[in-house]
């Protein structure tokens, strides 16, 4: 399985982006689908994931109401849909793949089998 993440740049404090995660391999809709973020000298954190429907959203609390995760199955992609970034948004995102992930460990890295190569958000104040 490969991903490749898209949509990644500069914004300014208060606007959107819109993150783009396209599949290919195994079928699509049997992969539970997150993204995490890393910003310069922290660790890696979860941000959002979507069950293998879309039925099911997670969100990590400093981005909820903000963050909209969804997928289109047809298309093997899943999206992340940013409005009002803050500076602290600022990160490399990365969108990540899980055969086994479920409700109860979606939030962390070691659920994950398959990781994108990561797009770069910036958020300027």
């Amino acid at each position: 399985v490969q991903l490749q993440a898209s949509g990644g740049g500069l914004v300014q404090a208060g606007g959107s982006l819109r993150l783009s995660c396209a599949t290919s391999g195994r079928s699509f809709s049997s992969y539970f689908m997150g993204w995490f973020r890393q910003a310069p000298g922290k660790e890696r954190e979860f941000v959002t994931a979507i069950s293998w429907g879309g039925g099911s959203t997670y969100y990590a609390d400093s981005v909820k109401g903000r963050f909209t995760i969804s997928r289109d199955n047809a298309k093997n992609t899943v999206y992340l849909q940013m409005n009002s970034l803050k500076p602290e948004d600022t990160a490399v995102y990365y969108c990540a793949a899980s055969c086994s992930a479920g409700g109860y460990n979606y939030s962390r890295l070691s659920a994950y089998d398959y990781w994108g190569q990561g797009t770069q958000v910036t958020v300027s104040s």
